[in-house]
């Protein structure tokens, strides 16, 4: 069977990697650009590190910030009609997931305008064009946006997020800049980085993992147990290490998919708002104790990779635990809260059947049920 890997056409990385944007945005003629981003990043001036070099170039653009932190149906139907009355060719999104997946959608429903209709683009949809011409800019190092194939939309109307895949989606130019992720404050550092280390593990367990996508998914791991720590603290070297992990682990599970980890995550932020990283990261060590029999010995790299001592001395059961109680530390370090004090009992039966029927929930290397994920859930509650 042949495997398939989508990647962006190019990407920087590095401090001062979006000096790169005016000759990228000159070189492929944008005549008017779509600044996608959200409020907070507008009021405290970290998308005027990008927008300042537009000024200086010359390049007009336009700025749309009206996006939730769980960005939803409204947030792109508004960001439609904003691209349209601007006369906009382009984009550049800022931000962490929320703006890119956002732009994602605006991107994708202005070159396919059959797909107006946003609830139309959950799963797979037969999308013909790609999505307008854009750079992404991330502000955070949890999501990897700028490298994938996915994005993720509440529907609040429906209490529910839905995930869309599209090889059509992926920014053409993804531009990496530390610097860009600075001004984040610990608690989301933490939690955007224990994204990203759930997507290195989900990537590298889910049934549709392979060996290419698997030397991303173990780098990422290894590099997000050396540097989180550090990037909490704000230091810069493990600022940038984090940058490019949660990129590298983004090559990976793009193409791959994830598991019940994530299902779960999208239905506590579609329910209660939780943030996307703290319930993956409350989620992450309970979703791969429950999986541990079905990954051969794929937790002795993820030990192994985590910094774990001695593991090739370790019974397979060892090993495993290793692995998982590496995570929870890590997760604890980081001040990761293990409960979710809004979770109720009466709650489980919507939130388990939601998901269940989450895209991301049939790549798990466990074949699953509701009745099991009411159980996972029952894990976090108070």
């Amino acid at each position: 069977m042949a495997q398939r890997i989508i990647l962006n056409t190019v990407s920087y990385h590095g401090k001062g990697a979006i000096k790169e944007i005016v000759p990228v945005a000159k070189s492929r003629g944008f005549r008017h650009v779509f600044v996608c981003t959200d409020p907070d990043l507008l009021k405290f001036g970290v998308s005027a590190k990008v927008t300042d070099l537009l000024d200086e170039a010359g390049i007009p653009y336009t700025v749309y910030s009206g996006i939730k932190p769980n960005p939803t149906i409204e947030n792109v139907k508004e960001g439609v009609e904003a691209f349209k009355a601007c006369g906009a060719d382009s984009i550049i999104t800022i931000g962490g997931g929320s703006s890119m997946d956002t732009a994602k959608a605006i991107g994708i429903i202005i070159t396919n305008p059959e797909f107006a209709d946003v609830r139309s683009l959950e799963g797979v949809a037969p999308t013909k064009n790609h999505a307008v011409p854009t750079i992404a800019v991330p502000t955070t190092a949890g999501t990897a946006a700028e490298v994938t194939i996915n994005y993720v939309i509440t529907d609040t109307e429906k209490e529910r997020k839905f995930v869309c895949v599209d090889e059509h989606d992926i920014p053409e130019v993804a531009v990496i800049d530390p610097d860009m992720m600075s001004s984040m404050p610990k608690g989301l550092t933490a939690s955007t980085g224990m994204d990203a280390l759930t997507h290195a593990i989900e990537g590298y367990t889910t049934k549709g993992a392979w060996e290419m996508t698997d030397m991303f998914h173990l780098e990422a791991i290894r590099l997000i147990a050396k540097n989180l720590r550090g990037a909490v603290e704000n230091k810069p070297e493990n600022r940038e290490g984090m940058a490019l992990a949660q990129y590298v682990a983004g090559m990976g599970f793009s193409n791959v998919g994830l598991g019940i980890a994530h299902s779960i995550a999208h239905t506590l932020g579609a329910h209660y708002d939780t943030p996307h990283g703290v319930a993956c990261a409350m989620m992450l060590p309970i979703v791969m104790e429950y999986n541990k029999e079905c990954t051969g010995e794929k937790y002795r790299e993820i030990a192994r990779a985590m910094g774990v001592e001695g593991v090739d001395s370790m019974t397979q059961d060892e090993y495993r635990t290793a692995a998982v109680d590496a995570v929870k530390k890590l997760a604890a370090d980081v001040g990761i809260p293990s409960v979710n004090e809004k979770v109720k009992e009466e709650d489980l039966d919507v939130l388990a059947a939601d998901a269940y029927a989450d895209a991301c929930r049939p790549g798990n290397p466990r074949d699953t049920s509701v009745e099991e994920l009411k159980e996972l859930y029952r894990k976090i509650m108070a």
